[in-house]
């Protein structure tokens, strides 16, 4: 499965990642007004029976304090899937795995390519691939 947390920009990458496999994404601040028609800006999804949301806070502003304002969003989740920063995170927080797999394009000069997986069995725990 497939999860993306936005940010795709065009149309046609959205496109490229769906026929990928299953899919599930969100869009993001940057993703053009025909992504944006076509996602939502939230999703919950289940894998191997854990709750996974997603959110890219499409809202904008500073990608500050993230986790705390995406927390509200979601009711009991084990997963938090988020965008925006485009900063690699794997870190859980009062039993929530806040997981942003960071840009496999490395936005910036000074940051590094990067996606993320998540392994689901009898636990659920993520893992950042630098490229």
């Amino acid at each position: 499965m497939i999860l993306h947390a936005g940010d795709f920009t065009e149309r046609m990458v959205l496109e490229k990642v769906r026929g990928l496999g299953k899919f599930v994404g969100v869009y993001g601040n940057l993703d053009s007004f025909d992504v944006k028609k076509e996602l939502h800006a939230i999703e919950t999804v289940e894998a191997g029976g854990f709750k996974i949301g997603l959110n890219h806070p499409a809202e904008g502003g500073a990608p500050l304090n993230l986790e705390d304002r995406l927390r509200p969003k979601f009711q009991d989740v084990n997963v938090i899937v988020f965008g925006h920063s485009h900063q690699p995170t794997n870190q859980t927080k009062e039993g929530v795995l806040f997981f942003n797999p960071g840009s496999a394009t490395g936005t910036a000069p000074a940051r590094k390519k990067t996606f993320g997986i998540l392994h689901v069995d009898k636990n659920i725990r993520g893992e950042i691939i630098k490229l």
